[in-house]
């Protein structure tokens, strides 16, 4: 049975995290007392006490608090394992709405219940995620899928979004003010995931530029079942990418697969300023015809040329990140400030030079393989060294706000790239050595 309410009001909203935050404090409580009898695996056993109870909570109130869950999701490096595997499920396996609140939803926006406007209507959701769900429909012979957004998403996610922030500021450290470009940057496009017309803007945006891409498709959009809260396109037949992947593809198709994905978002990236800001599994289907189907445009990302241009000036300076040059991009990227002290400056340039030389290697490649594991492991063993050394505390925060999209792009393209354990030639954006 789907879930029948959803807390709209800040009230109600404000108390299940509080009561959540009352969950978390009796857990850390349970902990201290298995740690009088017994220490080995009782932190463990906190972290999935918490990521449950955590999870649970978002999970119901939906909207800001189940996407900021499905982002960090994809930050395996981050969060303790427990955590990752919980939110994971944000992706597709949240608890849907049931039928009367998704036929109050359609009357609300077309006078009509769902199944006076489809021939067809699933009642049951066919995927549920963090901002809305998807229904199957058909008119004539054509099949839809029907995205239908929660009720009062919209409008409660600025106050979600604030009630999690002094969280954040906790977590990383930082003051308040340092990093309120950044968490104004994310309520900015959390809130246009929440508008399904802006959703059908980038997605014209995305086609348009990327429909002569060899082995992608998309679906068409149907713009008189489509408002703010609803978003009715043409059903793409095929398997999610996870679910592809169990069905044991040959090495060729995975390396087919990933070169789709490499050259779509390279396009994007380096011609079109533009790009698709959400690269999770879920995102993707790999259709009968073997083509590589994207199906949510909901969280798209415009490059600043400036931005694009300086990330660039990165990738040409190669492997000689101590360049000129490189500390030149650095400063416009506000990764280095001007009146970072002496001492700072050298601090900045060694990290950026290691991370850039290990992030970027693929650029200096004619191919690379995604599937080394060893690889990866570097980078997570790189980020955990740096969230570990004392040295970097007493730094601000620093970084364009562009970066928070952008880097998340590039790690989940990455993430995916991995999963698929792909081989793929570096061709668009490959550096000039």
């Amino acid at each position: 049975m789907g879930q029948e309410k959803i807390a709209v009001s800040r009230l109600e909203r404000a108390g299940k995290l509080v009561n959540t935050g009352a969950k978390v404090g009796a857990n850390y409580m349970k902990h201290y007392a298995r740690q009088l009898v017994n220490t080995e695996g009782s932190r463990e056993t906190l972290e999935k006490e918490n990521a449950k109870d955590i999870y649970e909570a978002f999970s119901e109130l939906k909207g800001g608090p189940l996407k900021v869950a499905q982002m960090l999701s994809m930050g395996d490096q981050v969060l303790p394992k427990a955590y990752t595997d919980q939110f994971a499920l944000a992706q597709n396996q949240v608890s849907p709405l049931s039928l009367p609140l998704i036929q109050k939803t359609f009357r609300k926006s077309f006078g009509k219940n769902p199944e006076e406007l489809f021939e067809e209507f699933s009642p049951e959701a066919v995927n549920a995620a963090s901002i809305g769900q998807v229904h199957k429909g058909k008119i004539k012979d054509q099949y839809y899928a029907i995205k239908l957004q929660y009720p009062g998403v919209a409008s409660s996610l600025q106050s979600d979004l604030r009630m999690i922030a002094p969280v954040a500021t906790r977590v990383l450290g930082f003051k308040k003010s340092e990093i309120t470009p950044y968490l104004a940057e994310v309520e900015s496009k959390l809130m246009e995931e929440t508008n399904y017309r802006k959703e059908l803007e980038n997605a014209r945006v995305i086609i348009e530029g990327c429909k002569q891409i060899k082995g992608l498709v998309f679906p068409d959009f149907l713009p008189e079942l489509s408002n703010d809260r609803v978003l009715t396109m043409t059903w793409l037949d095929g398997q999610s990418l996870s679910d592809w992947l169990t069905t044991k593809p040959t090495q060729a198709q995975r390396n087919q697969i990933g070169q789709y994905l490499w050259d779509f978002y390279q396009h994007q990236i380096h011609n079109l300023l533009v790009v698709h800001a959400d690269p999770h599994p879920g995102n993707f289907i790999i259709t009968d015809s073997f083509e590589l189907g994207i199906i949510d445009f909901g969280c798209v990302k415009y490059l600043p040329k400036a931005f694009h241009d300086s990330y660039l000036e990165l990738l040409k300076a190669g492997q000689n990140t101590s360049s000129n040059d490189f500390s030149s991009a650095l400063t416009d990227l506000e990764l280095m400030h001007a009146d970072d002290s002496e001492k700072d400056r050298k601090l900045i340039l060694e990290i950026f030079q290691n991370m850039f030389q290990l992030v970027g290697k693929p650029f200096y490649s004619e191919s690379f393989d995604f599937g080394d594991d060893a690889y990866f492991k570097q980078i997570y063993d790189q980020g955990e060294a740096l969230s570990r050394d004392s040295s970097l505390r007493g730094l601000t925060a620093r970084g364009s706000r562009h970066f928070i999209y952008f880097n998340r792009t590039y790690f989940g393209l990455y993430q995916l790239l991995n999963q698929l354990q792909a081989v793929v030639e570096i061709k668009t954006g490959r550096a000039k050595k």
